[in-house]
């Protein structure tokens, strides 16, 4: 009879830790993050700033990222 009591305090206390960590589960939902006007906070240093603005991706690279969305598509 004690281990059955024993067996039935431990499932009780075991479900209430369990529903306060489902009562304190936070999973904050989809939003926008914004940002703030201007460059005045960039995590790239200021003398860097001019050379990784003018980079523009070449056609290569535009065909392989196409390549890889149009094959993730196709398998989902």
């Amino acid at each position: 009879m004690t281990s059955t009591i024993a067996r039935g305090l431990f499932l009780m206390g075991a479900l209430g830790v369990v529903s306060l960590a489902t009562a304190a589960w936070h999973e904050p939902g989809p939003g926008i993050i914004q940002g703030s006007h201007g460059l005045t906070h960039c995590p790239i240093p200021p003398n860097a700033r001019e050379k990784v603005l003018s980079v523009q991706p070449g056609e290569e690279l535009l065909l392989l990222l196409y390549g890889l969305s149009q094959s993730a598509q196709s398998r989902g």
